[in-house]
């Protein structure tokens, strides 16, 4: 199995985003509501940007500081590099369909769109973890 953690920091449905910052979540203010759980993946870094991966969790709304364990089920691939990691409860089939609001979540020019999971670990594995 392919699983890692991440931090809720911005419920799916609600436009309060929080950020992880020093183990505890702080409030940054309000945008367009999130169509995912987006959060982070504590201690590995995107070389794109030096922070902590972004990565999504597909389901149900979780509430922000949630830490949740979850299958590498695909990888929204970015032009600028800022990749964001899929996870999911379990195994489960990329949704194109269900996933559009998530494409449309970022600007055109980013260039969104869906890798598998095997191309989302090969990823990982480049940043260095091994699960």
């Amino acid at each position: 199995m392919r699983r890692l953690r991440m931090v809720v920091e911005w419920s799916q449905g609600s436009p309060r985003r929080y950020a992880w910052k020093e183990g505890r979540l702080v409030l940054v203010g309000q945008d367009r509501p999130a169509p995912v759980n987006y959060g982070l993946v504590p201690g590995l870094q995107n070389p794109a940007d030096g922070e902590e991966v972004d990565a999504v969790f597909l389901g149900p709304p979780l509430p922000p500081g949630s830490l949740v364990e979850g299958e590498v089920v695909g990888l929204l691939a970015l032009a600028d590099q800022d990749h964001k990691l899929l996870l999911a409860p379990g195994p489960q089939a990329l949704d194109k369909e269900a996933l559009a609001p998530l494409l449309a979540w970022f600007a055109p020019e980013r260039q969104p769109r869906l890798l598998d999971p095997e191309e989302a670990w090969a990823w990982v594995e480049s940043l260095g973890a091994r699960g």
